[in-house]
Formats: structure tokens, C-alpha cells, sequence
């Protein structure tokens, strides 16, 4: 008997599906499938919740100075002249990043190998291209593992929701506690 479930489907097709799956929880916060789908997905989601919630608050807090472009009032560059060539004049900032530590960065590493990444489109719909951004998916998974900290386990819950229409299947809700 193996230790998990096939879900009639090949090895790749069933990771392929999983991964999805999974990466959708973690963004959304909830989904609705099948019952034996989401047994799987819970088992994945509780083991990467429980290595973001064990490394979320491991990293340093730097200061480094960035140079960054002055802007005019339309948002352009301010570009001066210097020996016949256009030069953009830069500014000097300080800023804050959090650098993370070893074992935080091998969690990371582990997380990003697991959850697809997540690409967020605008709501009008327009410049699809230009203003969707990429979402960094472990900086989600370590923000929401922050409220698990103090949690043994057992961070989704399922709802029976009950059959699905076509083929009967039962259908659940899994979301995170």
C-alpha cells in the first residue's frame, strides 16, 4: 500500500496538479476540490506551513545605501548633460532589507521548489503585460506563518460541501485555519 494517493493520473500529471493546487491555498487561503485531493494537498501544506512558521522570524535587519534616479513631476528621469552625453542624476537613500539567515534561506529555497510562482494581474484588465506583477510566493507563506508560531499543527480545516453535480464526487472547502 503506498503512502499516498494516485489520483489516476501519472506521476508528473499528479505533482503537476498537487503543486498547483497547493500554491493556490497558500495564496488564496481557501479552495474547493475533491475530497481525496485535498488530503493530499493537506498533507503538503501542513509540512511547508510548519517550515515557514519555524523559520519566519529568522533574519538579520541591515541598513545599505541605494542609489536611486531623481524624478521629475511627470515620473521621468532627470537627465543632465555632461561631455555631450545625456547622465542620469541619481540620488543616495538609505534603506532597510532583511537579509535572511541560512536556515531561513534554505527554507525559502525549499518552499520555491514546491509552490509555483504566482503572477497577479490588474483588475481592469488592461496593459495585461505591463502591470501585472510577480508575487513572491515565500514572502506570502513566512507572512502567514507568522500567526502558526505558536500553533502545534493542524493549520487547514475541511468542510464537506457535498456532492459535485456531474459525477457525484464529494466536494470539500480546505482553508487555512
Amino acid at each position: 500500500m503506498p503512502g499516498y494517493r494516485k489520483l489516476g493520473r501519472t506521476s508528473s500529471q499528479r505533482k503537476a496538479m498537487l503543486r498547483s493546487l497547493t500554491t493556490q491555498l497558500i495564496y488564496h487561503g481557501k479552495i474547493v476540490t475533491t475530497e481525496t485531493r485535498a488530503k493530499e494537498v493537506r498533507k503538503i501544506a501542513e509540512k511547508l506551513i510548519t517550515l515557514a512558521a519555524k523559520e519566519a522570524k529568522n533574519y538579520n535587519t541591515e541598513t545599505i545605501t541605494v542609489k536611486v534616479p531623481q524624478k521629475d513631476a511627470k515620473g521621468r528621469r532627470v537627465k543632465t548633460v555632461e561631455n555631450g552625453r545625456k547622465v542620469t542624476e541619481y540620488n543616495e537613500v538609505q534603506r532597510e532589507i532583511n537579509k535572511d539567515m541560512p536556515t531561513r534561506l534554505a527554507a525559502r529555497r525549499k518552499i520555491l521548489s514546491v509552490l509555483y510562482p504566482v503572477t497577479e494581474a490588474p483588475e481592469n484588465r488592461r496593459r495585461m503585460r505591463s502591470e501585472s506583477k510577480e508575487i513572491n510566493i515565500a514572502n506570502v507563506m513566512f507572512e502567514k506563518a507568522e500567526k502558526y508560531e505558536s500553533r502545534n499543527g493542524g493549520y487547514t480545516r475541511m468542510v464537506k460541501i457535498g456532492p459535485r453535480r456531474g459525477d457525484a464526487a464529494p466536494m470539500v472547502l480546505l482553508e487555512l485555519v
